[in-house]
């Protein structure tokens, strides 16, 4: 419940704080005091958007905050609105989001006013009625549902898609057999390019190389005091006196490991010589391949792995084109399966949703002869949609006869002004159980009703409260005469600024207030009679 409400430079309220009880609080005062700030105020504490024109004139900011007690945790939500159009939102000191702040608000208040009315004489939110009356078992139904919507429509976006590409299909098989047949022809290998450049350089300088190669081999094999010769007498002599000394064996070491290194330098410059064969056209051949090559390269993707990959690619979007029949054929059965799949889920869903139905037009239906409603009569529609949507495939529209004889017609054809605000109060009743929300804030309740009525709907207000904390902004005696708490707002202006404040009323504030609103601006000992009579009723009852 809400439990204190601090107003700082908004609007045209000053500064002003609020502790609001358990019960029934009502908040009273003059037309154009102020009323629907203090609910305005409460609202942006809970989230609600806001600008820069709720600062009051002349102040840098605005400050609004509400204290709560939810499931016996304390919260304080403080919103700061600055002359600059900056907000701040704050839980228990700590910064938060404004999403964070609005997730809160509904564990602690529903506010309701003119906007709910009309909400309510919308049929698209009657469904949302029903579903959350019996939300223990439409819920699981409805996540079924929900998840066979959610398959048919993935299945139903792909085969939209697979028949959207037809067109484009001849069009594009043609371009992806010309690529594949380019890159095919090619029969390219993995770093063929590297070997293909290295071969080149070798090919353009292959007489300095032979030349190079020759000479080494020379020297090393075949001249006269090769270097394999002078080495290998070299070894034998020092072998003969290694043993004599350390020095002398790894001398000897040394210069075996080096007459075994250079014999293979000589065996591979050997085998090298060898393998040179130059042809005549094999440096054209090898550059003309290399050019190929980069042609396909940079056509394809700037790397032999990159132009064999879009290959493989290619090949699966020809194999999907060549195969569109059998895959537009597995999409249209998978559709058609999945859509049963949703027939059914919707037809149980629709089943619950009609017993929901049933339930709650009976409960409304008993609030509404409580609020002076004798014969009403309340049915709740649930008729096939034109089409599956993502809340079923249901219309639910509320039907109701507020008199005698009439017949039944939608809501929104049917109820005035008050009488739709004591529908309201009847509906909030019932979904104030299943919601579980401690709070209720309403303004303009008692729009369009008096008398009688007037007295009915501050006792189901009253009847209320004994669960939920109310909030009620009312200008009707009959109901402000029902309250355990009362409030009133008054508007006081200086010669440069307006100042509207909130005062807790005592039992003697109570009974001339009442007496204001029943008199008006003369208060008469009758009209305090009356207060006294009206308030003794109003708690009896």
């Amino acid at each position: 419940m809400i439990q204190h409400l601090f107003i700082e430079n908004f609007a045209i309220i000053e500064n002003t704080d609020i502790d609001f009880e358990d019960g029934l609080n009502i908040i009273t005062g003059e037309t154009g005091a102020g009323k629907s700030i203090v609910i305005t105020a409460v609202s942006l504490a809970l989230g609600a958007r806001a600008d820069s024109s709720f600062v009051r004139n002349g102040k840098s900011k605005a400050v609004i905050q509400l204290a709560a007690d939810v499931d016996g945790e304390d919260y304080v939500l403080t919103r700061e609105i600055s002359a600059e159009g900056k907000n701040l939102c704050r839980m228990n000191g700590r910064i938060v989001t404004l999403g964070e702040l609005a997730q809160m608000a509904h564990r602690i208040a529903d506010i309701h006013g003119q906007y709910d009315n009309q909400r309510l004489l919308d049929p698209a939110q009657h469904i949302h009625l029903v579903d959350r009356f019996a939300g223990d078992e439409i819920g699981p139904v409805k996540a079924a549902f929900s998840d066979a919507y959610q398959g048919y429509k993935e299945a139903r976006l792909a085969l939209d898609e697979t028949l959207r590409s037809e067109k484009e299909n001849a069009r594009k098989q043609d371009y992806y057999r010309f690529e594949l047949s380019e890159i095919e022809a090619a029969d390219l290998k993995p770093e063929e390019d590297q070997e293909l450049s290295e071969r080149i350089q070798v090919l353009q300088n292959s007489e300095k190389i032979f030349a190079g190669i020759e000479t080494a081999y020379e020297l090393l094999e075949e001249s006269e005091h090769n270097v394999l010769s002078a080495l290998g007498s070299a070894r034998h002599a020092l072998s003969q006196i290694s043993s004599f000394s350390g020095s002398l064996s790894q001398a000897s070491d040394t210069l075996t490991d080096a007459y075994y290194n250079v014999q293979d330098v000589t065996g591979s410059l050997a085998a090298i010589r060898e393998d040179l064969r130059f042809s005549p056209g094999e440096l054209d051949r090898a550059i003309e391949r290399l050019d190929l090559i980069d042609s396909l390269k940079k056509k394809y993707g700037g790397s032999i792995d990159a132009v064999l990959a879009l290959a493989e690619d290619v090949r699966g979007k020809l194999a999907q084109i060549e195969s569109f029949d059998q895959i537009r054929t597995e999409q249209t059965a998978e559709v058609q399966q999945r859509l049963q799949v949703l027939k059914t889920c919707a037809s149980a869903l629709t089943e619950v949703r009609k017993a929901s139905a049933d339930r709650l037009a009976a409960a409304i239906e008993a609030e509404l002869h409580d609020l002076n409603f004798q014969h009403a009569v309340l049915r709740i529609d649930v008729s096939p949609a034109p089409a599956i949507s993502s809340d079923g495939a249901d219309q639910v529209e509320i039907m109701i006869s507020t008199n005698l004889g009439e017949p039944l017609k939608p809501l929104v054809r049917t109820a005035s002004g008050g009488e739709i605000s004591r529908i309201m109060l009847a509906i909030r009743n019932i979904t104030g159980a299943f919601d579980q929300i401690p709070t209720m804030i309403f303004d303009e309740i008692d729009a369009g009703i008096s008398g009688i009525t007037a007295s009915v709907v501050g006792r189901k207000l009253k009847q209320i409260s004994k669960k939920h904390q109310i909030i009620c902004i009312t200008h009707l005696p009959q109901i402000a005469a029902a309250g355990d708490a009362n409030y009133r707002i008054h508007k006081e202006s200086d010669t440069s600024s307006t100042y509207t404040s909130v005062d807790r009323l005592t039992e003697d504030g109570v009974v001339d207030e009442i007496a204001r609103l029943l008199g008006g601006s003369v208060i008469t000992e009758t009209t305090l009679a009356s207060a006294r009579e009206l308030i003794i009723q109003s708690q009896q009852d």
